[in-house]
């Protein structure tokens, strides 16, 4: 048999996610409200130096005049990093990662004290034939988050990509992807390219202006790694619902049941009883195979990757640095296209394409296309965001 007759002969049963097209979805919410700590991990983890959202000093001196969570902290206060609405019906033998991200900011910022619920649907799929895993599965579920006020913070689009493990082996996609061999004058390299990039904020309590922006721009590039396996799993500690007992389940669980391989499902919290450690998702689960060889080669990845939910908080936090304090992103739409592999690194880079004064909004706005890419030139993620700029 030929590979594309073999190819051929590969489907994807979608019956049971049809059922769900358009459909509000139920899972866990976070019970209690933000703390400032929460808000300093997040930061942490996700390798964010912006001292308005750890130092106490610095945030009281900001247009905030106390410590706020970054645009990017919305994900973290959902449960599931936002795929969760796109995981909907059963796939047997599946496993995901993550396609992309579009996100809606609608103006509340997130501050100690505040607690987020959060709305899902299911809104769609398409299947495609891919050379990672044959038939696979783009689908998207929206989560709306809801402060306690009843005001509507952020709207996130998550796009999973969910594909069969077993024929992510078999085609062998990423096995050309060697770790790489980093010198200690490369690594050197790498810290002196981050730390011109942490010093190019503007000024504190400010913003990047929006006359002196124009077209054709280019930012500074933010390097982030080289990534290993602690640096996978700092980040996923950042996430507040990986702490025991943070969450409560709300209507029906539908990850339960999305047909995940039995080493990397997880099974439902019923019992004070039982040993938490079972229900880690990274110690056991599906996010287990981030920072374990074994797993993530069960999944079709050649070791330990990195998260979708990173890199879309990655690409936001780099457009809110280069805006200031008086900045505030209004919306952003980038696709992922290839894991940050351990080993790797991550580059950053900006081009501002668009500025315009935005009829409905009345704000200045810049359009800046965002490109992240390997040390190889690798591009692993691209995307627009509009980012509302001070005058």
């Amino acid at each position: 048999m030929t590979d594309v007759e073999d190819r051929a002969a590969v489907t994807m049963d979608t019956a049971d996610v049809d059922r769900y097209v358009g459909r509000p979805l139920g899972g866990r919410q976070l019970k209690e409200p933000v703390g400032v700590t929460d808000i300093r991990r997040w930061a942490q983890g996700m390798h964010y130096p912006n001292p308005v959202h750890y130092d106490e000093e610095r945030a009281a001196a900001s247009p905030f005049g106390r410590i706020v969570a970054p645009q990017s902290f919305a994900v973290c206060c959902d449960v599931g990093h936002g795929a969760s609405p796109a995981i909907a019906g059963t796939i047997p033998g599946s496993h995901m990662i993550f396609g992309g991200d579009e996100w809606w900011f609608y103006g509340p910022r997130i501050h100690v004290g505040d607690l987020l619920h959060s709305r899902r649907r299911f809104l769609d799929y398409v299947v495609k034939d891919t050379g990672f895993a044959g038939p696979t599965m783009f689908s998207r579920g929206e989560t709306v988050h809801i402060n306690q006020r009843s005001e509507q913070v952020s709207r996130q689009w998550s796009t999973a990509v969910r594909y069969l493990a077993e024929r992510a082996r078999r085609l062998g996609y990423f096995s050309g992807s060697p770790v790489p061999r980093w010198t200690d004058e490369q690594l050197a390299d790498v810290r002196r390219q981050r730390h011109d990039w942490i010093r190019s904020a503007p000024p504190a309590g400010d913003g990047r202006h929006f006359e002196e922006v124009q077209a054709g721009d280019r930012l500074l590039t933010r390097p982030i790694g080289p990534h290993t396996v602690q640096t996978f799993t700092t980040e996923w500690r950042a996430f507040t619902f990986s702490v025991w007992g943070s969450s409560y389940r709300e209507g029906e669980n539908h990850l339960l049941t999305a047909g995940w391989l039995e080493e990397m499902a997880q099974g439902e919290l019923t019992s004070a009883g039982l040993d938490l450690d079972e229900l880690d998702g990274l110690y056991r689960g599906p996010s287990r195979g981030h920072t374990d060889t074994e797993h993530a080669q069960l999944i079709g990845m050649p070791r330990g990757y990195g998260y979708g939910a990173s890199m879309g908080a990655w690409v936001l936090d780099y457009i809110a640095y280069w805006a200031g304090d008086a900045g505030f992103i209004r919306h952003s739409k980038v696709q992922y296209r290839f894991p940050p592999f351990e080993g790797d690194l991550s580059l950053l880079d900006g081009e501002v394409v668009d500025k315009r004064e935005d009829p409905l909004l009345g704000v200045p706005i810049a359009t800046v296309r965002v490109t992240m890419s390997t040390q190889d030139d690798t591009v692993m993620a691209k995307g627009d965001v509009e980012v509302e700029l001070a005058r």
